[in-house]
């Protein structure tokens, strides 16, 4: 299944947004489009558990949060004491994300900004550059190269670069889309490698095999069923994620990627 322009790829996004992103949580904006709630709470949990380790910044740290969405892991990191700047393609996304920066608080130590990640520019470095299902979404090689090259032109020299996007250890072509793609694990890899760019660790985040395999089969069932179905698989893979998702590394369908500059100190994994 071919890729669809950028232009119309961002008009995916915004209308998207438009939809989702100002009810409830706005998860559906963000993780599974068209997925019963109970479906996304279990995507957002494994994804919390996954990135723990990751996002425990010191007060004043300043964090970069690609592809920000609504917000949801930027106000996470300004409660925290974090300096965030949130950037996102969607004008709806952003103007969402500033609103419940706002309502909890947080617009002191939260900034958004719309961009196109291919021409990231915040005027600052960072020492948390933060993306979390982002890569995946961006599918013509060129402009993946750019985005992640930007991305790292604003990582500070000795910051960390966090990343949790779907990358499985095999290549597999059966859950791709227009908008999105799982990438082999080893090519992105040797994408970090081209844009300068160490691995410094990387753990698994939803091993359970029930998702994967339920997403490529979903458009075929009628509505009742595919939603029991989806309702199902969260509540069978939710538990298997919690106990064993950052360990079972090679079984899991998304990784989180711990990355520096190549040119720092020490010794990468």
């Amino acid at each position: 299944m071919s890729a669809i322009p950028y232009a119309a790829s961002a008009h995916y996004w915004e209308q998207r947004a438009r939809r989702f992103a100002g009810h409830g949580q706005g998860l559906a904006a963000v993780c599974s489009y068209g997925m019963p709630e109970l479906y996304n709470r279990a995507i957002q949990c494994s994804q919390r558990l996954a990135l723990a380790p990751h996002l425990k910044v010191a007060a004043g740290t300043r964090v970069l949060d690609v592809g920000c969405g609504i917000g949801r892991w930027s106000r996470l990191l300004a409660a925290r004491g974090a300096e965030v700047c949130g950037v996102d393609l969607s004008q709806t996304m952003i103007a969402i994300a500033r609103a419940r920066s706002a309502a909890s608080g947080l617009e002191g130590r939260c900034r958004f900004l719309v961009q196109d990640l291919c021409q990231l520019e915040t005027g600052a470095q960072h020492e948390l550059v933060l993306g979390v299902t982002v890569l995946q979404h961006i599918l013509e090689p060129e402009r993946l190269r750019q985005a992640l090259e930007r991305m790292a032109a604003h990582l500070h020299a000795e910051g960390q670069m966090v990343l949790l996007e779907a990358a499985p250890a095999r290549a597999t072509l059966h859950c791709d889309s227009p908008i999105f793609t799982a990438r082999e694990r080893g090519a992105y890899l040797e994408l970090f490698r081209q844009c300068g760019l160490r691995l410094r660790g990387i753990n698994g985040v939803d091993p359970s095999p029930f998702r994967p395999w339920l997403l490529p089969r979903l458009a075929q069932l009628p509505p009742a069923l595919r939603d029991a179905s989806a309702i199902a698989a969260s509540a069978l893979s939710l538990p298997i994620d919690a106990l064993f998702g950052r360990r079972a590394l090679r079984r899991s369908w998304h990784v989180v990627f711990v990355l520096e500059h190549a040119g720092r100190g020490g010794h990468g994994h």
